[in-house]
């Protein structure tokens, strides 16, 4: 099934199922008023929503109405936790070469992972603003999954039941103030603003033969003003597939229903089929020509993210955001 949330009924929106092909949803009225409180209560209100899911894609379900991606907040419109990974170990290794270094040899055997912030994500078709163009404004295209309940110190195996959503992130990066961050030894923060979510999380069973191994085999498209930019392979080059990340999360500490865990930007050895955000595009160009030649992002540009299925249909919706400049208070 595919879930997602209007804009209304508050800071966590209201949850409603949406149909197969996106087109058509409808208000979980009487099971859960919001997909935090489904995830908290997920193992008794699944099989309800997903009565709901089947009653709306054969025709029978009430108070159905055409779905409008501009009316769609983030479907968790704010989260207890967003712990991002780096699992494609490509990107590591590039961005590593590029300025002279070594990949440490744990970067192959223990996930790279930061707290992210969740205290709010744009919606799927939200701008991204920003103070200035000098922060060096990026995005970076991922997949999330989502859990339900996790408790300390689950194996992979044991985590992998505990995925219960998957969808898209831009998780935005303003490169020229992460330098100066990770120089201090504490991590990012002023380097990692509000992210945004796609259209629709849906269960595992929705992405049929390409969730498997607990990773998603499939292309994950970027476009920039309409160009492509990039659709690298989700499924290759992944060092540790989710149910690994989701334990590595939850190695110290449980963690809350409605966690999300990020895979990291997506890339490939075969640089042929693009990037996933814009410093793997100018660490490919360093590597070649000596200096990268794409710039960031600027005010005015859009960002579209998406993932299809092997028929073209779309399974997330597509985050599609503009860059805009945030005025000073």
């Amino acid at each position: 099934m595919k879930l997602g949330s209007l804009k209304e009924g508050g800071r966590d929106g209201t949850l409603i199922v949406v149909s197969k092909d996106l087109t058509r949803a409808v208000r979980a009225e009487g099971i859960a008023a919001t997909l935090q409180a489904a995830l908290e209560d997920w193992s008794n209100l699944a099989p309800r929503l997903n009565a709901l899911s089947e009653s709306l894609n054969r025709g029978e379900a009430d108070g159905v109405f055409d779905l409008d991606s501009n009316a769609l907040a983030a479907p968790l419109p704010r989260a207890y936790e967003f712990l991002d990974g780096s699992a494609y170990l490509p990107h590591v290794e590039r961005v590593r070469r590029a300025r002279g270094a070594e990949v440490p040899e744990s970067f192959y055997t223990d996930p790279l992972m930061y707290q992210a912030t969740s205290a709010g994500f744009h919606g799927p078709r939200e701008p991204v603003r920003v103070v200035s163009e000098d922060y060096g404004i990026d995005l970076e295209a991922e997949i999330v999954v989502v859990t339900d309940d996790v408790p300390m110190a689950v194996s992979p195996a044991q985590a992998a039941g505990h995925i219960q959503l998957i969808g898209l992130v831009n998780d935005v990066s303003l490169r020229n103030l992460i330098p100066a961050e990770l120089n201090k030894g504490f991590g990012f923060l002023q380097s990692k603003p509000r992210s945004a979510l796609s259209p629709v999380f849906v269960t595992p069973d929705e992405l049929g033969d390409a969730w498997r191994d607990n990773k998603v085999h499939l292309p994950l498209l970027t476009h920039i003003n309409g160009q492509w930019f990039g659709a690298p392979e989700a499924g290759e080059d992944m060092q540790f597939d989710f149910s690994q990340l989701v334990a590595h999360a939850a190695r110290t500490r449980p963690l809350s229903a409605g966690t999300l865990v990020g895979s990291g930007t997506i890339a490939n050895q075969d640089t042929s089929r693009g990037a996933s955000c814009f410093a793997e595009q100018r660490t490919v160009e360093t590597l070649r020509d000596g200096k990268p030649s794409t710039p960031f992002m600027k005010f005015g540009d859009v960002v579209r993210i998406e993932m299809k299925n092997s028929d073209g249909s779309h399974i997330f919706g597509a985050i599609e955001q503009r860059i805009e400049q945030q005025p000073l208070p």
